[in-house]
């Protein structure tokens, strides 16, 4: 009688192990299939919205789709205050003013693309997006600026599909966590007070350097050397995604 229940107790023994096993390999398999907690589907439907919050770099960033004037004045603060940045411009501009981005170059300034045309990528088609795509590598390798990698999509929109299209084509997408809306010129000190409370370790900072911009290159010569004197050192982007840690922001 004892070898019985003996033999009945490890029998169920048995039978709750195999169901933990068949249930933790069904719960996987869901959450791979739907995207949710999976480590994989988190790289393939993420952009980059900060760096490290451990170390004190963060990137200033520049959207530029118009204009030729506005443009040499945030340059010469950069220049003034030492200060390297990363400059998202469009295929369509850079066609235009091969100069500037010559000029933005040369100063040691990173390069990253807007796509071709200024449009918002919800508004368009998958094959759209990627038609766009390839006119922006083609205009910025004719240029000799070949092997650009980051991508910031027009307006900042994007969704999954658009992230996955992204990665197929490898572009990393470049988001932020610090806009001042420069671009409405809220005013000069707004624009100030903005990005010198709000600015930490790590983060991303969203600027224009197009022609509607009245306020920022003021405002860049209090910011550059405000935010030097609270401890944080300017990084290009990938330098900043160099680091361990960079947070993304998932596509719900």
């Amino acid at each position: 009688m004892n070898h019985f229940h003996v033999w009945k107790f490890n029998r169920f023994k048995r039978w709750i192990l195999v169901t933990v096993l068949a249930f933790f390999t069904a719960m996987v398999l869901w959450v791979n299939e739907n995207g949710a907690l999976s480590v994989f589907s988190k790289e393939e439907t993420a952009a980059i919205t900060k760096g490290n919050s451990d170390e004190p770099n963060i990137a200033l960033t520049f959207n530029i789709s118009w204009g030729e004037e506005k443009v040499h004045d945030i340059l010469k603060q950069l220049e003034k205050h030492n200060v390297q940045a990363t400059f998202f411009v469009s295929g369509e501009w850079a066609e235009r003013h091969p100069t500037i981005l010559e000029d933005i170059s040369e100063g040691n300034h990173e390069l990253g693309m807007l796509g071709y045309r200024y449009k918002s990528y919800i508004d368009q088609d998958l094959e759209q997006v990627r038609k766009d795509l390839l006119n922006a590598r083609e205009v910025f390798n004719k240029l000799g600026y070949e092997d650009i990698e980051l991508l910031r999509p027009p307006n900042g929109h994007f969704d999954e599909e658009i992230l996955n299209l992204a990665k197929e084509m490898n572009f990393q997408v470049i988001h932020w966590n610090i806009n001042p809306n420069d671009w409405e010129n809220p005013g000069t000190q707004v624009i100030v007070d903005n990005v010198m409370k709000n600015t930490k370790n790590g983060d991303i900072i969203l600027m224009h350097a197009s022609d509607s911009v009245k306020q920022t290159s003021d405002a860049l010569e209090t910011i550059l050397p405000g935010l030097k004197n609270k401890g944080l050192q300017f990084v290009t982007i990938t330098e900043l995604l160099n680091q361990a840690h960079a947070e993304s922001e998932i596509v719900e």
